[in-house]
């Protein structure tokens, strides 16, 4: 069993960053389309694909696109800094959690404006210049690097087992499970 915890709570923490990325992403689409008259017709959330917002009407479609990453990146991190004030113990959970949004959505628009791929062929559409997009990148991917680096290594995590506690290893692996249900539950189809 040793290294059991330890294991799960890896793996149950990439997958609820992953679930918790493209949450906090649409939730920005879905703003985005609200504030701009814009009526969101459906919110696709699929546990085990790629995540999507439909607003038609669009009357500012270049806003609502860029309300994604924009909110994808500064609610995890806005999240991160309000709990590393009030619960030590779940700083670096909520510090994984940010560096993940900041990378993955950075790397999403960075790469995404050389090949238009979702989002980022909107903003192309709407005018947005690519060096904006690949700025955008290269700014978040490395402040994501830099909140992960202060965590330390995944080996360290795997060689101490006294460092993963099981409850918190439960705790992260259930909380997955609660959000892949929700999201089935709540997803369009």
């Amino acid at each position: 069993m040793q290294g059991f915890h330890q294991i799960l709570f890896i793996l149950s923490l990439m997958a609820l960053s992953w679930l918790t990325m493209m949450v906090v992403h649409e939730l920005g689409h879905v703003i985005g389309g609200m504030l701009t008259g814009g009526t969101v017709q459906y919110v696709a959330l699929p546990p085990f694909g790629i995540s999507r917002t439909h607003v038609s009407p669009n009357p500012h479609p270049a806003i609502v696109v860029w309300l994604g990453p924009l909110s994808g990146c500064a609610l995890p991190v806005a999240v991160f800094a309000w709990i590393g004030r009030r619960f030590l113990e779940r700083k670096n959970i909520a510090r994984f959690l940010a560096g993940f949004c900041l990378i993955a959505n950075g790397a999403y628009i960075a790469c995404g404006a050389v090949d238009r791929i979702g989002d980022c062929g909107v903003m192309l559409d709407t005018g947005t210049p690519i060096w904006v997009m690949i700025t955008f990148g290269v700014i978040t991917v490395p402040l994501g690097l830099y909140l992960w680096h202060g965590l330390g290594s995944l080996q360290r995590v795997l060689d101490d087992p006294p460092m993963i506690k099981p409850w918190l290893a439960y705790v992260v692996f259930f909380t997955w499970v609660m959000s892949i249900s929700l999201e089935f539950a709540l997803s369009a189809r």
